[in-house]
C-alpha cells in the first residue's frame, strides 16, 4: 500500500511536469508572422511611416501653412531646418509630406475596413442563401467587375461631389476587393 502511494505521488508530480499547453490560433498566427521576414519588415516600415506622419508635424518648427519668403524653391538644407526643402511658395515640404501621408494612411485603412465589412457581409449572405441566389449574386459581381474602377469613381463624384468619406467608400467598394473578400467569406 505504501509503495503504491509513493508511486502515485511520483506519477502525479511527474505528470504535472509533463503537462504541455497547446497554442492558440493567435499564437500560431503570430509565430508564422514573425518567421516571415517580408511581413516583419513591412510591419516595421508601416509603423515607422505611421510614427513619421503622426509626430513629424508636431516636432517640426514649421506648420503646414507657414511661408518662409526667403527660402522659396530651395533644396533640402539642414541649417535652415527645411530637411525636405521648400516648395515654390516657401512652405516646408517635410510637414506637407507628413500631413499628406496622414490622409493617405487614413484612406487606405478606411477603404480596407469598408471592403472587408461589405465583402464579408456579401459573401456570407451569398453562401448562406446558396443555390440560385448565390449564382445571381456572383454574376452581379462579375458584371460590376467588368467595368473599369475609374468609371465608378467618376460616377460617384458626379452624383455626390468631392468628399473624403466618398473616397473611402469608392475605394472600399471596388468590385475587385469585394470579389476577393466575398469569395474568402464563402469558404
Amino acid at each position: 500500500m505504501m509503495l503504491s502511494k509513493k508511486n502515485s505521488e511520483a506519477l502525479e508530480n511527474f505528470s504535472e511536469k509533463l503537462e504541455v499547453e497547446g497554442r492558440s490560433l493567435w499564437q500560431d498566427a503570430r509565430r508564422r508572422f514573425m518567421h516571415n521576414r517580408a511581413a516583419v519588415t513591412s510591419l516595421i516600415m508601416l509603423v515607422l511611416i505611421a510614427l513619421f506622419v503622426t509626430f513629424a508635424p508636431m516636432v517640426s518648427s514649421f506648420s503646414y501653412f507657414d511661408t518662409d519668403w526667403g527660402m522659396m524653391s530651395n533644396a533640402p538644407d539642414m541649417a535652415s531646418g527645411h530637411y525636405f526643402g521648400t516648395d515654390s511658395s516657401g512652405r516646408d515640404l517635410l510637414v506637407r509630406v507628413a500631413i499628406g501621408g496622414r490622409i493617405s494612411l487614413m484612406v487606405g485603412v478606411a477603404a480596407a475596413l469598408v471592403a472587408v465589412i461589405l465583402g464579408t457581409l456579401y459573401g456570407s449572405l451569398s453562401g448562406y442563401l446558396g443555390g440560385k441566389v448565390d449564382s445571381v449574386m456572383m454574376r452581379l459581381l462579375e458584371i460590376l467587375n467588368s467595368f473599369p474602377f475609374m468609371f465608378f469613381v467618376i460616377l460617384l463624384v458626379t452624383f455626390f461631389g468631392q468628399n473624403i468619406l466618398l473616397i473611402f467608400v469608392a475605394i472600399g467598394m471596388c468590385p475587385g476587393w469585394i470579389w476577393r473578400v466575398s469569395c474568402a467569406g464563402r469558404r
